[in-house]
């Protein structure tokens, strides 16, 4: 039993991501498979969102990688065929989005959400701080030993 779990294990650490590329998707110029590989690994699958669409199973996933490889064949540059999926599923559908006027919120929205969390547990520590009493003035000095006296007579 202990040498099943280690062979098991050992075939688990050596597995890597398998590509989800199947193989009637495949083009049969090798050059032109290649280049839609590269792209594909730079578009996200919009269903799975942290998964490139080469690496993905999902239906929609499958759908984008042969719609990548109808353009490359029609003769498409790279830019063209990502410019014609970005045109349909938005700048999202990028890993890597460029920095421009609608992508600002995808680029800078995590920072601004942790900025606004630093603040927020500033304003909560700063609130719950011990607040520390005011210099006393020479007339509640003044009263004060007054009644310390009393107190100490008494």
């Amino acid at each position: 039993m202990r040498r099943i779990l280690l062979i098991a294990a050992s075939l688990a650490v050596l597995a890597g991501p398998a590509a989800a590329v199947n193989p009637d998707e495949q083009l049969a110029d090798p050059a032109l498979e290649a280049r839609a590989h590269r792209i594909s690994k730079d578009l996200r699958c919009v269903v799975c969102q942290n998964q490139s669409i080469d690496d993905s199973d999902a239906a929609l996933a499958r759908d984008l990688r042969i719609i990548l490889r109808e353009r490359i064949t029609a003769g498409d540059t790279d830019e063209q065929a990502v410019g014609f999926i970005v045109q349909r599923y938005g700048s999202f559908v990028q890993l890597k989005p460029p920095l421009r006027g609608d992508t600002i919120a995808l680029w800078f929205g995590p920072l601004g959400v942790l900025l606004l969390g630093a603040l927020g547990a500033f304003a909560y520590m700063r609130a719950r701080a011990p607040q520390r009493a005011a210099a006393l003035t020479a007339d509640e000095e003044a009263e004060a030993a007054r009644l310390l006296k009393t107190d100490e007579a008494g």
